[in-house]
């Protein structure tokens, strides 16, 4: 008997048995070593951490704007929760320092992609009531820059234009300013930098008195003194404490400091000391205090950050 040699869509059946088997140890290879067969494609849906600033990679286009300005240039990535189209108001809510996150690739960083953030800037937009939109700061979440320089004055400024330039491309006529931790330190620094379309400002468990809460940060976990030094072991950083004279005079404008008085990462004491320089200086201000979770004490409960910053916009 002959040997079976018709072709099957030009492979013999031999070649066409050998090339199954080849395809079917590859199929055991990918799934045995947890190879992703789609590793570009996914790559590509990714945000950047931590790259440089560059103008052809920064489409004028939805969720990026590219600024420039006295102290450098940066592509800004930005997250609406909803239409923001002329808006009467729009909540500009500021992440925390990232510094542990960022130092793992982008495929393991939680949320770290447009969907994620878009998502997640839509359950704040229901929680408040009035459109959210998060707005990535340098270095984080596929905004250029270096986060290990956060708080030095190039993050705010890029910040600040960068609202500038969200406010003109969507027609928006006023801002709520809403942050926790290094986020409402970012939020406070942009009131210093004389912004007049604020309607209020919610700042949970900020930061300010630089140097004085890495000094006491540094006491309480046993460590000698760096006199000069901010947490990120830069000096010279930009701390809105030092820079009040610079908000801009609003009678009806008002801002909310929310934190815990048992807060470890930044000290109740300082956020107080933020305020009282804020009223000195003939600011509205308002200090409350809200549960938080232990041991740090650090991040409050029940969402009140957005939730008040949400009833402010109304």
């Amino acid at each position: 008997m002959k040997p079976y040699s018709k072709r099957l869509t030009g492979f013999t059946a031999t070649g066409f048995i050998t090339t199954g088997l080849i395809a079917t140890w590859l199929l055991f290879i990918v799934v045995q070593f947890q190879i992703p067969l789609f590793a570009a494609e996914k790559t590509s849906t990714w945000l950047s951490w931590n790259t440089p600033a560059d103008k052809s990679r920064c489409p004028d286009d939805a969720t990026f704007v590219w600024v420039e300005h006295e102290r450098g240039e940066e592509c800004i990535r930005y997250f609406p929760g909803a239409d923001i189209r002329d808006a009467p108001v729009v909540i500009a809510q500021f992440y925390g320092d990232r510094d542990r996150v960022m130092r793992k690739p982008p495929d393991e960083i939680r949320n770290n992609s447009r969907a994620s953030q878009e998502g997640y800037a839509r359950r704040q937009t229901d929680r408040a009531g009035v459109p959210v939109v998060v707005v990535a700061r340098p270095g984080t979440y596929g905004s250029s820059g270096d986060h290990r320089q956060r708080r030095q004055p190039k993050e705010f400024v890029s910040l600040d234009r960068a609202l500038d330039r969200i406010k003109e491309r969507y027609g928006i006529q006023r801002f709520v300013l809403s942050g926790h931790s290094g986020g409402a330190t970012a939020a406070a620094a942009l009131l210093t930098l004389g912004r007049t379309d604020v309607r209020c400002a919610v700042l949970s468990s900020g930061a300010y008195d630089l140097l004085e809460r890495a000094r006491m940060l540094r006491e309480a976990k046993g460590r000698r003194p760096r006199s000069g030094f901010d947490t990120t072991g830069l000096a010279n950083p930009y701390d809105p404490l030092d820079q009040v004279q610079g908000i801009a005079d609003d009678p009806e404008r008002l801002i909310m400091i929310l934190g815990n008085p048992e807060d470890s990462v930044t000290p109740f004491s300082l956020q107080q000391t933020f305020a009282k320089a804020l009223e000195a200086a003939g600011h509205r201000v308002q200090v409350n205090i809200h549960p938080a979770r232990a041991p740090t004490f650090h991040n409050l409960i029940g969402h009140v950050a957005i939730k008040t910053a949400g009833q402010c916009a109304r």
